[in-house]
């Protein structure tokens, strides 16, 4: 598959310098209004009785701040906090020993949460409800249980696909957050806080830009801003201004609707060869000589969000939209 800059997933370049731009307090968090007023109440009272908080479940599509709250919650309830994800852990006594391994009230944070084998997920239970783990000790008949406690700790699990989580581990999460895409204007707050933290010059107007091509996610809103940051030192004067951006986005090949080429090229083989639809996902896949489980996790979901194509019983159809912005497209090249 093409790597795709537009991607919303952590990627190697995000980890150099995401650490550096990430807020460290819910008064710097920009966005999720609603989930940072319920933590503020939730760690307050959590803080007044010296009770750990409650276990929290962040679930939403990646890139929206899952790791950045769990890393804030930490450092709000003053504990430590440890971070590993479901397929970094294969075994039932990895995560015992990671859960025995932490201190009073601290944070334990999963990502990918969904992705923990059967096995591990049944050594939570106990732990979330009792603070406590059943190790079995010996094999066939001589084999017998015994219950270790644990220090009290939250759980923090982290996950893009809610739906797999299973109905006994998720209903033992106290406080369950779901992840809203953010607007142009709280992107545009990202924007100019990550630059003052970059020491790049940039103007409102051109956050705003940026903003609104950054498909309402803060890690692809940072990720631009660090590659037009580039191109304003080395072909311009170092400030950041619109028509900057927009040279920016042209060489990285988004467009003013933030579709990269792998979106335009999902509307171009539905209008063009198709007649605009319906067609079946795999027809398509193979049309386009892509893998249809990628067009269906990676590709489409942006494009159905934002109203470019529809989902229905007879397949994938373009819709008014994509036709427009598909007529606008031509339009530009001639």
């Amino acid at each position: 598959m093409e790597k795709r800059v537009i991607t919303t997933e952590m990627i190697n370049e995000d980890k150099h310098q995401e650490g550096t731009l990430r807020p460290q307090s819910l008064s710097e968090y920009i966005g999720q209004e609603s989930a940072k007023d319920s933590l503020k109440i939730y760690i307050e009272a959590a803080k007044a009785r010296k009770d750990p908080l409650d276990h929290v479940l962040f679930y939403g599509p990646p890139g929206l701040g899952k790791t950045t709250l769990a890393g804030i919650i930490a450092n709000e309830m003053d504990v430590h906090l440890k971070i590993t994800s479901g397929p970094a852990i294969a075994k039932p006594g990895e995560m015992a020993a990671l859960l025995s391994g932490l201190s009073e009230n601290d944070i334990l944070f999963v990502d990918e949460i969904h992705r923990l084998n059967r096995q591990v997920e049944e050594v939570l239970y106990p732990a979330m409800e009792d603070y406590a783990i059943d190790i079995m000790i010996g094999k066939g008949q001589s084999a017998r249980s015994i219950r270790l406690d644990l220090p009290k700790f939250t759980l923090v699990g982290a996950t893009t696909r809610a739906g797999l989580l299973s109905a006994p581990l998720r209903d033992r999460f106290g406080v369950i957050f779901h992840m809203e895409y953010y607007t142009p204007e709280e992107l545009s707050d990202i924007i100019l806080r990550s630059a003052k933290k970059l020491s790049v010059e940039i103007d409102a107007s051109a956050a705003m830009e940026l903003a609104k091509r950054s498909r309402g996610t803060p890690r692809l809103a940072n990720r631009f801003l660090k590659r037009i940051r580039d191109l304003a030192e080395v072909r311009h004067d170092g400030k950041i201004t619109s028509d900057i951006v927009s040279e920016g986005l042209m060489l990285l090949d988004v467009d003013e609707l933030g579709l990269d080429r792998s979106d335009r090229a999902l509307l171009n083989m539905i209008i063009d060869n198709f007649g605009g639809g319906p067609v079946g996902l795999d027809t398509l896949a193979a049309a386009l000589g892509e893998d249809a489980g990628t067009i269906e996790d990676v590709t489409e979901p942006y494009l159905v969000m934002n109203g470019f194509i529809n989902r229905t019983p007879k397949g994938r159809v373009a819709t008014e939209l994509a036709l427009k912005h598909h007529l606008e497209q031509l339009s530009i090249m001639n």
